[in-house]
């Protein structure tokens, strides 16, 4: 298993019109082979010295898959390419870093 943890900085503004379109993607990517968990998250005040700074136009995406080429799958199919042109112009960077249990 891998977990996939995504940072997607958005357009500011933006990020409601991001999550839209995200939750409608969820069900499509929970149905795919080897995936375990994907879901939308966004920064919460927790009200704790130690937490950073809130990311008001960040999306992350928690994801975890049977294994990277589940992941790999993932990404060649016919719902991302619709998703990614669907919020192109709503974001402005991504981070990705993919790891495995410890």
């Amino acid at each position: 298993m891998i977990h996939v943890i995504a940072a997607i900085e958005v357009a500011q503004g933006r990020r409601n019109d991001l999550l839209s379109v995200v939750r409608e993607l969820v069900p499509k990517v929970l149905e795919e082979d080897g995936c375990i968990e994907y879901g939308p998250a966004v920064d919460v005040d927790a009200s704790m010295d130690i937490q950073g700074d809130l990311r008001e136009n960040v999306v992350v995406m928690v994801e975890k898959w049977e294994s990277v080429a589940a992941l790999k799958a993932h990404m060649t199919v016919p719902h991302m390419a619709e998703f990614l042109g669907e919020v192109k112009e709503m974001v402005k960077g991504l981070s990705l870093q993919i790891l495995e249990p410890a």
